[in-house]
């Protein structure tokens, strides 16, 4: 009998000046655009799973300040299911040159406004949800989180 296991998955959502940094990526879909997010590993906590992944998708090392919200979102398909911790980070430094994860075209800086332009773009309704519920100001402290090993 198999079990049933959503895809624990992390996202940083770093604002500067009134842009989101995000990714554009091939994906199953096409070309998509994500906030810098993946996987969590084993034996890392949320937050460092955040910070690797930002830098690994769009060499900047962040900082994760604060959640911003937690997302059950089940694919149209039914086929996965994602577990989605959203953390709103700041962008401490770019390592120019740096090479992306494979499938990650290139970072981009985008408004909420062309967002909205181009939701079928969208990797998933999350994306969008996201930066909504950031720009709402719903932020929650990191002590909320618990890692134990």
């Amino acid at each position: 009998m198999s079990r049933w296991f959503p895809h624990v998955t992390v996202a940083a959502l770093v604002e500067r000046d009134g842009r989101f940094l995000l990714v554009e990526e091939h994906t199953v879909d096409g070309v998509r655009l994500n906030q810098p997010a993946g996987h969590l590993e084993q034996g890392e906590s949320l937050p460092d799973a955040c910070v690797r992944e930002a830098l690994e998708e769009t060499a900047h090392r962040v900082a994760v300040d604060s959640l911003v919200g937690i997302y059950n979102w089940t694919q149209p398909d039914g086929s996965i299911t994602y577990l989605r911790f959203a953390f709103a980070c700041r962008s401490l430094s770019e390592e120019a040159g740096r090479a992306l994860d494979e499938g990650i075209i290139r970072a981009v800086w985008l408004t909420r406004e062309e967002l909205l332009a181009q939701q079928e773009r969208l990797r998933s309704p999350l994306v969008l949800q996201v930066v909504e519920d950031y720009l709402a100001g719903r932020r929650y402290p990191l002590d909320v989180i618990r890692h134990y090993e």
